[in-house]
């Protein structure tokens, strides 16, 4: 027999999985706290209509600490592109000459910016790969390396989520 559950919630990123509150629960969101996080952003979404996972998985977290109360300026999240996630960058046009569809994953960075995510991609993948940076939305900035900033934030006490 199945349980009934709440729905899930996604107060602030509705395109990314819903949060479903459950009362009564160890480790809740805490309003209070501040969560920091690096998303490290590697794989592809398994298909272009749908989000990077990276990117799912941040919007799931804001909607988290959204559903629970968790004030957006306690949320510092930093997602950093390199490998095959970087497909989810490119600008609608370059999205739909190379995959024939839109990219889903637009809209979200750009509501995600909005609510303090900062988005970084690997210029060292850029610079090999040998992709002009004008077929990137201009929301994700060109960082050094990925690794150095992985590396950054998580000496700045910031937990690395992989995905």
């Amino acid at each position: 027999v199945d349980a009934e559950w709440p729905a899930p919630k996604a107060p602030i990123i509705p395109e990314a999985d819903g949060y479903v509150v459950i009362p009564n629960v160890a480790q809740p969101p805490e309003p209070s706290r501040t969560y920091r996080a690096i998303f490290d952003a590697n794989r592809a979404a398994d298909k272009a209509t749908q989000l990077v996972p990276a990117i799912n998985m941040a919007g799931s977290e804001l909607n988290a600490l959204g559903a629970a109360g968790v004030p957006l300026h306690n949320a510092k999240f930093v997602v950093v592109f390199h490998g095959d996630a970087m497909a989810g960058i490119l600008d609608e046009s370059h999205h739909k000459a190379k995959f024939g569809v839109s990219n889903p994953n637009l809209k979200v960075i750009a509501a995600m910016k909005k609510a303090g995510v900062e988005f970084f991609v690997c210029g060292q993948n850029v610079a090999y790969d040998k992709i002009d940076p004008k077929t990137l939305t201009p929301e994700v900035t060109i960082a050094s390396d990925a690794l150095i900033v992985l590396m950054k934030y998580e000496n700045d006490g910031y937990a690395l989520l992989s995905f």
